[in-house]
């Protein structure tokens, strides 16, 4: 059996698809999936051994110069591999419109959210099987049913990503174990503040640690290099990395604190130990997944308030405002009993 995923952005999205292929897997043997996705998110597809052909669409790249020859091109290129032959099942993940018009160039019978169910009502209209998917879960959940009645299987009672890790590449080595933090996102208001990852970085560092801090943009550079700064020589700032190298160090990690990232979603895949800081939107929704994770969600008046800024007109000692019922002395405490449970074995 052959099956095109289209699930193309953003990152964590593409994570949550993962479990979905883990239960097809395990369920129909032999079964076999080829994946549209952006090309910035690729590698991730190829780390499960269910997946045999990774097709890199630059949807974000081509609206930009849409009429442009080169885009043209490989527009073409990009569609000829997944027109090659028909598939058994087109299903797509994603339920918006932009999906549903990939899905729709594709060979095959085509499964998709209905309209009730779907993140954009109109792609349903694109789908031949229409899936109805409770909203009111976790969005993991809501893939792996999908996946199920497309396909014609009953959900494992457990999550698991089934990612060959021996596929990564080898990680930077550290001079001591190390706790790796994940401080950058896309919406201002679901970062930590900053004060906080220093004081933090200070508690990890005293614990006998070293800190280990990523980056993707010259934001996220300089707010390393500030808590570097503030905290000393046991912060190691990571040159840029390919998300298969950020994988591997994330791997070699003695824990990770994150915050409402597609990095974090990475790192419960890898299963990697994980606290994750929730301010304005609901782990309950879409929140990591995994034995060794742990989401820790704003105990706030309006939170999770799913909004991008923060209007909170009261006084606040941080913004946003929410993030003070998640202070560094909380957050340690919790990273504590993590590393604690790891050490033990528990």
């Amino acid at each position: 059996m052959r099956v095109l995923i289209v699930k193309t952005s953003s990152l964590g999205d593409v994570i949550h698809t993962l479990p979905a292929v883990n239960d097809a897997a395990r369920a129909l043997p032999g079964i076999e999936f080829d994946w549209l996705v952006e090309e910035g998110f690729a590698e991730i597809p190829v780390l499960h051994p269910a997946v045999k052909n990774v097709i890199p669409v630059a949807l974000r790249r081509w609206r930009k110069r849409p009429w442009a020859a080169d885009v043209r091109s490989e527009w073409r290129a990009c569609r000829a591999r997944f027109q090659q032959q028909p598939y058994d099942a087109v299903i797509d993940a994603q339920g918006l419109i932009k999906s549903a018009w990939l899905a729709r160039k594709a060979p095959g019978v085509r499964y998709g959210l209905d309209r009730q169910s779907a993140r954009e009502p109109l792609a349903s209209l694109a789908y031949q099987r229409k899936i109805s998917v409770s909203k009111d879960q976790h969005a993991i959940q809501r893939v792996r049913q999908l996946f199920a009645q497309a396909l014609g299987y009953e959900c494992a009672d457990e999550v698991s990503y089934g990612l060959e890790l021996s596929r990564l590449p080898p990680a930077q080595p550290q001079a001591k174990p190390y706790v790796l933090f994940l401080h950058g996102t896309t919406w201002v208001n679901k970062h930590w503040p900053e004060p906080y990852w220093c004081d933090l970085a200070r508690e990890v560092v005293a614990a006998g640690f070293r800190v280990v801090l990523p980056w993707g943009n010259d934001a996220e550079r300089g707010r390393a290099e500030r808590i570097a700064k503030h905290v000393g020589d046991d912060v190691c700032i990571l040159p840029r990395l390919s998300l298969m190298q950020l994988a591997a160090q994330i791997v070699a990690a003695r824990a990770v604190v994150g915050v409402d990232t597609g990095l974090s979603h990475l790192t419960a895949a890898l299963n990697v130990p994980e606290l994750v800081l929730f301010g304005p939107t609901n782990a309950a929704l879409t929140g990591v997944l995994g034995a060794r994770q742990r989401n820790l969600s704003a105990e706030f008046a309006c939170a999770p308030c799913l909004k991008r800024e923060c209007t909170y007109a009261g006084q606040a000692a941080v913004q946003p405002a929410c993030f003070t019922t998640l202070a560094p002395a909380q957050v340690w405490a919790k990273l504590q009993t993590l590393l604690s449970i790891e050490s033990s074995g528990v």
